[in-house]
């Protein structure tokens, strides 16, 4: 590997490099193909709902919470106990699920926090593996942040957090991981669900986008013209832009790596491929790239959001608009 690389692909790169990046092309292809017929774990499709408001927002949440329970019942009688359970979890009368889909490696918005009436929102697009056999690590996450949200928030200051688990998500050992394809069909997903939280809170809200790993590509893919106030990238492969001017959106533009992340090794390479691109070019945390870095900490791949940890105080700042106190490496 090759630590501190930002250049794009360039002609000089060696005739090694691009056989790699040949062979994830043909992995992105054949492997979805391949892996296709793999039976699915059966599920109602998803509750048919207008656009919640605030008037609505609880009629949404009952309908989603009665879905996942169907799943539930669906993934029980299939045999899959573990499928079940989380679905039954997500059932519970006390989560507020603004959108649910049991089907395949499924998915789920769930919203912490009164949406409301708050003023300040921010929405967490998880990385890769996330999905509802897993979505344990990534609510544990946001209630991490909820809760730092809840106790730093100046007195009479509303915030929620949204857990947006809304595309499916690239496996870690796969090549899907390596190309923006998932991200480009997620973006329009994750401008959708802006549109519907400012229908929800109103144009005066501050929405905030905290982006993990693959996560931040799927930001990038989605950011331009999308009204949010900041965007912050952490653990980012690259987001397949040259610089922060490149996503082309007026908010803020963060990024942070933690000192033990490994995807410090992930080579910043960029290649269209067979109308595929693969990589994603430059390094968020470099000075080229034009954004906010700030500090981390020590931790690694899975550890911003860690209770008590650098990141996850820094990016409630960020999230809180307090952007002076947030601290720089």
């Amino acid at each position: 590997m090759w630590p501190g690389m930002t250049v794009r692909w360039q002609r000089q790169v060696g005739r090694r490099h691009r056989t790699v990046l040949a062979a994830l092309i043909c992995g992105a292809v054949v492997l979805p193909l391949s892996g296709a017929a793999r039976p699915e774990i059966p599920a109602p499709p998803p509750a048919v709902l207008a656009v919640p408001t605030a008037g609505t927002l609880e009629e949404a949440y009952a309908a989603n919470r009665a879905n996942a329970a169907e799943a539930s019942r669906m993934a029980a009688a299939h045999g899959d106990r573990h499928r079940a359970a989380a679905d039954r979890s997500l059932a519970d009368p006390s989560r507020r699920l603004l959108a649910f889909d049991g089907r395949g490696a499924g998915l789920a918005t769930e919203v912490f926090g009164d949406l409301a009436h708050a003023d300040r929102t921010a929405v967490l697009v998880p990385g890769s593996d996330t999905g509802l056999d897993t979505y344990g690590r990534f609510r544990a996450a946001a209630l991490a942040l909820h809760r730092q949200l809840a106790a730093k928030a100046p007195e009479g200051t509303g915030t929620a957090v949204v857990a947006w688990l809304g595309y499916e998500t690239p496996g870690t050992v796969s090549t899907t991981v390596a190309t923006t394809d998932r991200a480009d069909s997620a973006a329009p997903r994750l401008r959708a669900l802006v549109d519907d939280l400012r229908a929800v809170t109103g144009p005066g809200t501050s929405v905030t986008l905290l982006c993990h790993s693959y996560g931040s590509v799927v930001c990038a893919r989605a950011a331009e013209g999308l009204d949010v106030t900041d965007i912050a990238l952490v653990g980012s492969p690259g987001t397949g832009a040259d610089s922060a001017a490149g996503l082309h959106t007026r908010a803020r533009v963060w990024a942070a790596r933690g000192a033990d992340d490994w995807v410090e090794h992930v080579p910043h390479l960029s290649a269209d491929l067979f109308g595929t691109t693969v990589g994603f070019g430059a390094d968020p945390v470099s000075r080229d790239f034009g954004a906010r870095v700030f500090a981390a900490g020590d931790g690694g791949h899975s550890d911003y959001f860690d209770p008590g940890s650098l990141s996850l105080a820094n990016l409630a700042r960020i999230v809180l608009g307090e952007t002076a106190e947030v601290t720089h490496d």
